[in-house]
């Protein structure tokens, strides 16, 4: 009897962490503590002028394809606002000093390249739009 308590207590234990990392997967958070600020040549790329979106990604992940379209669209639809894709591979430097542990992971930076929010997942196109009024409007 205890072996299948075990059991099903481990089921139950895993379909909840499950599902919790599946609800907060992709939704920007607000960076605490000491924030990082990048420059255009710490992401070798240009910073927009109102704010940037920077993705992590990696070769073989799939979510970082869909993510790369949602960002893309939303910079063409928002003035001043720049989408640069990093591959996590070439810039481990990078992805050691912001601690990325997943891709794709996407850091929104306001025009001086301070990190205002974060997600980590595959983000959906309404909240990289939020995310993007708070760190302009900040």
């Amino acid at each position: 009897m205890t072996g299948s308590t075990v059991v099903l207590v481990t089921l139950a234990l895993a379909t909840l962490v499950g599902v919790v990392m599946r609800w907060r997967g992709g939704v920007p958070r607000e960076v605490r503590g000491d924030v990082e600020r990048l420059t255009s040549g710490d992401i070798q790329a240009e910073l927009g002028e109102r704010a940037t979106l920077v993705q992590f990604s990696s070769a073989f992940c799939q979510p970082c394809r869909a993510t790369r379209r949602v960002l893309g669209e939303v910079a063409a639809m928002v003035p001043g606002v720049a989408h640069v894709e990093i591959d996590a591979e070439a810039r481990l430097d990078l992805v050691r000093t912001l601690n990325i542990l997943r891709t794709p992971t996407v850091l929104v930076l306001d025009a001086s390249g301070r990190v205002v929010r974060r997600a980590s997942g595959q983000p959906r196109k309404a909240d990289v739009i939020g995310a993007l009024g708070q760190a302009v409007g900040e």
